[in-house]
């Protein structure tokens, strides 16, 4: 029952207090060690910057998860009260719920105070895009596509690894979904971090369409539109240049009812309704939900897995 009890910990400690102090959280070490070592990695030439950016994301998931996995096995023997509170604490800084509604809901107030300008600062918080530009609508499609994407790579990724790997798949998970932000990106990253881009890929595969059918379940339960966001995330989830973060976006466009756009980019959904700062707020009532589901469903599958052990 580890799990049981690390998760409902972990969760409470994100609901109630949130994130740790940004020098002890890890995903910050994590940066800092990252923004070291690519500095010396874009001066080589292509191939050598692709052999640098594996090597650097292999010794960072080792760097890691590795002391976390001795940690855990040596306080599992030595003493289970300090195990499951070293696990809650490990496991928090694996995923984020309340700072990742915070964020958008910052967003959502600044809109409907009319303040653009503080709209498209808070933007940055949530993605990469230039915002100084972008109109009302548009921050708010940014915000729901990262509010929907977020869910799977802060909540139901991190639960998903934990379940089949416990607290070192969920850090495994978090080393490399911070390096795809960081460096796995296209410009003057497009070598250095194609490793860890692909790698990413790779481990949201299942998360990220457990995800979009977690928001086709929400968009039942919110009274939303479960038959738009089940058809729509058939329909446009390749639309994406990910092949992975289109599955929920795309099945949130649908479930809301509108059309999620990244100009130059994509177009998921229909334009049946208005994007206003409303919508924000139905787009974190999905998250919530498919938060609740996921989360049950881990606790039901674990509960079922040691069932099955006390009776073998």
């Amino acid at each position: 029952m580890d799990f049981v009890y690390i998760l409902s910990g972990a969760l409470a400690i994100d609901l109630t207090i949130g994130e740790p102090p940004l020098p002890l959280h890890p995903v910050v070490w994590m940066g800092k060690f990252t923004a070291v070592w690519e500095k010396w990695g874009l001066n080589l030439k292509p191939l050598f910057q692709i052999i640098f950016g594996t090597m650097l994301t292999l010794v960072t998931i080792g760097l890691f998860v590795i002391p976390a996995y001795f940690l855990m096995k040596y306080l599992k023997g030595w003493n289970y009260p300090v195990y499951i509170v070293t696990g809650i604490v490990l496991f928090k800084t694996t995923f984020s719920l309340k700072e990742l509604r915070k964020a958008a809901q910052r967003i959502k107030f600044s809109l409907t105070d009319k303040d653009l300008v503080k709209a498209r600062s808070g933007l940055r918080a949530l993605v990469k895009r230039k915002a100084h530009d972008l109109s009302e609508p548009l921050i708010i499609s940014a915000t729901v596509e990262s509010v929907t994407e977020n869910t799977c790579d802060s909540i139901v990724a991190p639960l998903f690894y934990f379940l089949i790997l416990g607290i070192p798949g969920a850090m495994a998970y978090r080393v490399i979904n911070t390096l795809d932000a960081m460096i796995g990106l296209h410009g003057k990253y497009e070598y250095l971090g194609k490793f860890a881009a692909r790698l990413d890929d790779v481990v949201n595969i299942i998360p990220a369409r457990l995800t979009a059918l977690l928001y086709v379940l929400a968009a039942w339960f919110s009274r939303q539109n479960p038959r738009g966001a089940w058809s729509i995330m058939v329909r446009d989830h390749s639309r994406t240049a990910s092949p992975n973060a289109g599955w929920p976006m795309s099945a949130a466009a649908g479930a809301l009812d509108v059309q999620l756009i990244k100009t130059g980019h994509y177009q998921l959904g229909d334009s049946k309704g208005s994007l206003v700062p409303a919508t924000i707020d139905r787009a974190l009532q999905l998250m919530l939900f498919s938060t609740f589901s996921w989360t049950i469903l881990c606790l039901a599958v674990e509960v079922t897995r040691f069932a099955i052990t006390i009776q073998a």
